[in-house]
């Protein structure tokens, strides 16, 4: 099978790239000197700029091949999950992003060293590093997927092998010389291409559906006979399995915690926030990108539902029956939007949309490569090296950063390989599998935060504790563990929201159980030394 391009897909793959080589050579001219630039911009950043690139690194290509999904099989149900987002958002700005700039820290463990000491800061750390790893791996297998379907015309391992590649080197070269600075730039740049790559998508499918707009409102208002309306917004089902997570319930238990963890114990995306001159604006930022992201996730949502009526309603489409769908693709399924992007899709457009599945890709990419080697350097490597050298100069951790991401994208390149091969038997939507892999590491870092700012209990060894029966609870809440170490009869089908819920409670009594220990640590507020970061 051929490649999916033709010449004016590839020319508009050409300017994307140039777009790409520009931007890189731009905003990579400043070498970072420190390693407060490198990994917090200098605290510079206004905050509209910050509120897009939350909004970009949230906005995956999980979003811009599963949000369309979620269209098509569901209903917007997905959007009242951002009542989670805002009571989180309100949570997060009164309880944590004070404490984060307080104690003037660069990533979000370092606050669990004035409390259980530097061990506690490293497992956590760590933790956030395991559990990221799978998170942006899955995302980006989901981006090389799609990217060797169009321009490969096939899904063999060796295209998508070399698709991921790709990904990964354009990723790391845009942001290991300027950081996060060039990040968050970068960030916005990719949001404006992928956004208006998903309103192209509206308007041509708009544009190819006979109808006006009241008759498809009519049509998803009444589906099929007996079939739920797919503009419901409020879902009050009370479904614990996984067809049950963008229930209203779930919003307000399941996804207000997911997102406090988002918001202020991902470095991922708080490190965006850490990147404002104050608290204040850190804040605003955070409810900023909550306001953005709901017009943004409605329009991916909203392809799904035109979907639907492009497919499932023969009527509307004045055809003479339901046109057979085969969503396979080399033998494997391929989501609704992929397919319509594979066989409708008119010629430039095609590869309009293909450089927005990438942008959503190196968006996140990008951030997850900048946090994470912040947390490898400032959290793990700095102490180590300044215990054993106390002179080292501050270029030597802005080049240990470039290094380290360079790690970090060998590490998401060989996890979304190893994607390619876990989530092709799975039947789980994208969207709710690429939310559901950092419950893994939320749980435990969820259950230990509560712990930090509710209590004054726990210790390094209840820290370690409650990070571990997090991420165990939850493994063991996964099918493959279920059909493995359990009869029928006591098996669960648990959303992924309500395994959170479940391990964040386990992880914090775990935690509180352990008695306070007295532990001799920095002050609250570090004092700089000579040419350090701060």
């Amino acid at each position: 099978m051929g490649s999916q391009f033709v010449l004016a897909d590839w020319l508009v793959f050409a300017i994307y790239v140039l777009v790409l080589a520009l931007s890189g050579w731009f905003f990579n001219r400043k070498t970072a000197q420190n390693t407060n630039d490198y990994f917090l911009g200098g605290n510079t950043m206004p905050v509209w700029l910050v509120a897009i690139s939350v909004l970009a690194t949230s906005q995956s290509a999980a979003t811009f091949l599963g949000g369309p999904d979620q269209g098509y099989r569901n209903d917007l149900s997905y959007l009242a999950t951002n009542i989670g987002a805002f009571i989180a958002a309100f949570i997060v700005a009164a309880l944590l992003i004070p404490k984060f700039y307080q104690n003037k820290v660069a990533t979000v463990y370092e606050l669990l060293e004035n409390r259980f000491g530097t061990a506690a800061k490293k497992q956590a750390g760590l933790m956030y590093l395991f559990g990221r790893v799978f998170a942006s791996g899955a995302r980006l297998y989901m981006a090389a997927i799609a990217v060797a379907m169009i321009i490969f015309g096939n899904i063999e391992a060796n295209s998508v092998i070399i698709s991921t590649l790709v990904l990964v080197a354009v990723g790391l070269g845009n942001s290991v010389v300027g950081g996060i600075r060039t990040v968050i730039y970068n960030d916005v740049i990719q949001c404006i291409i992928y956004v208006t790559a998903a309103l192209l998508v509206i308007y041509f499918l708009l544009a190819s559906i006979p109808a006006d707009f009241s008759q498809i409102l009519a049509a998803l208002e009444h589906p099929a006979p007996g079939q739920p309306s797919k503009l419901t917004l409020l879902n009050w089902d009370l479904d614990f399995s996984p067809s049950g997570v963008f229930s209203v319930w779930s919003a307000i238990t399941g996804f207000v915690l997911l997102n406090i963890a988002a918001f202020g114990l991902d470095q991922d995306l708080t490190q965006r926030v850490l990147t404002c001159k104050n608290a204040k604006d850190g804040s605003k930022s955070i409810l900023l990108s909550i306001v953005l992201v709901i017009p943004v996730m409605f329009i991916f949502i909203a392809i799904g539902l035109l979907l639907f009526i492009f497919y499932q309603r023969p009527d509307l489409m004045q055809t003479d029956g339901m046109s057979e769908i085969n969503q396979s693709f080399s033998g494997e399924k391929v989501t609704i939007f992929m397919y319509y992007v594979l066989h409708e899709m008119p010629a430039g457009v095609k590869g309009f949309v293909t450089i927005g599945v990438i942008a959503a890709a190196l968006s996140t990419l990008n951030s997850g490569l900048n946090s994470m080697a912040s947390v490898l350097v400032q959290d793990i490597y700095r102490p180590w090296k300044l215990k054993k050298t106390p002179t080292v100069s501050e270029k030597h951790f802005v080049y240990s950063g470039q290094v380290a991401m360079s790690l970090v994208a060998f590490s998401l390149g060989s996890m979304a390989i190893l994607c390619y091969y876990w989530q092709q038997y799975s039947d789980t939507p994208l969207l709710a599998f690429a939310l559901s892999v950092m419950v893994f590491s939320y749980s435990g870092l969820l259950g230990v935060y509560f712990t930090v700012l509710f209590t004054d209990r726990g210790n390094s060894v209840s820290v370690l504790l409650a990070l571990i029966s997090g991420f165990v609870l939850t493994l063991l809440f996964q099918p493959y563990m279920m059909d493995t170490l359990f009869p029928p009869a006591w098996q669960l089908d648990l959303g992924f929201t309500w395994q959170l819920c479940l391990g964040t409670l386990l992880s914090f009594i775990v935690c509180v159980s352990g008695k306070k220990q007295p532990i001799n640590v920095r002050p609250t507020v570090i004092e700089p030394a000579e040419g350090s970061r701060i």
